[in-house]
């Protein structure tokens, strides 16, 4: 599999695997099997270097998981996001004021068994607070060795290019598929701050890179797969990577056999015709 060097020193194989199902039904409490989860966790230790998560998938579930399973991580680049509270109605509420990114840190840490956190990425802009002070907080715990990188996530273009005067931006995880090209999650084009992370080598973490199963829209995606005698997923995975050299894919599962067939994908070469006609 290929690899990319997340700010410059981290190096990854350039699919891994996001750890948001792991947790409770609707991202809420501990899974029902949490054997299981484990399970899911050691195999894709095994498989790729990339462990996506969050703070607020369980809420603190899946940080909580990935700590007692997987530290150290002497093979597993670990990455988390703070700045999102999920409360138990399942809203999604920005809080990403300097205090509380502060404190989220710290809790990440701790869940996670780690002193420094590889990749630490700004889950959400918080309307209620500049951006610029969002980030220089963050900078200020890279400074102080809690942090390694820092990424964004949810960004627009404008956002990106604010963020980016104030602190070195490793990584943008934002909403992109073969399905979908242009986040509605954010103001502006999806594909322009793909192209901007393209530019200077900055990683472009996909998120819902399956589109939540939703592919069926996606036309030639079933008569490409079958001539790769793979499925439509696997394609989908196989046109992002094909898509540019900084995207990386996180398909996250509950299931060891899901995990082993997302990253099959890597070794699908889809022809330049298929990946002009998915295009």
């Amino acid at each position: 599999m290929e690899t990319f060097d997340i700010g410059g020193d981290l190096t990854v194989r350039r699919l891994g695997f996001g750890a948001m199902r792991i947790t409770g039904e609707d991202i809420i409490g501990e899974p029902a099997d949490p054997e299981a989860a484990r399970e899911v966790l050691r195999r894709a230790a095994g498989l790729v270097d990339l462990v996506d998560t969050a703070d607020s998938y369980g809420p603190g579930v899946s940080e909580r998981l990935i700590g007692e399973t997987l530290a150290p991580y002497d093979d597993v680049v670990v990455a988390t996001k703070g700045g999102l509270l999920r409360n138990s109605s399942g809203d999604w509420l920005p809080r990403c004021d300097p205090d509380h990114l502060r404190n989220a840190v710290l809790c990440s840490r701790d869940r996670l068994r780690t002193d420094t956190i590889d990749l630490y990425q700004l889950h959400t802009v918080d309307p209620d607070v500049d951006l610029e002070d969002s980030v220089t907080s963050l900078a200020e715990l890279k400074d102080d060795g809690l942090v390694r990188h820092i990424g964004l996530s949810n960004v627009s273009l404008e956002q990106f290019e604010t963020a980016r005067d104030h602190v070195a931006v490793a990584t943008v995880q934002n909403h992109f598929n073969v399905e979908t090209r242009d986040t509605a999650r954010v103001d502006g084009d999806g594909r322009r701050v793909l192209e901007a992370c393209d530019a200077d080598d900055i990683g472009f973490i996909p998120y819902f890179p399956l589109a939540a199963g939703n592919l069926s829209g996606v036309d030639g995606l079933r008569e490409v797969a079958d001539a790769h005698d793979a499925t439509p997923e696997q394609v989908a995975l196989a046109w992002l990577l094909e898509r540019s050299d900084v995207i990386l894919p996180i398909p996250g599962t509950s299931s060891v056999r899901h995990l082993e067939d997302n990253v099959a994908a890597a070794d699908i070469e889809l022809t330049p015709a298929e990946f002009e006609r998915l295009t």
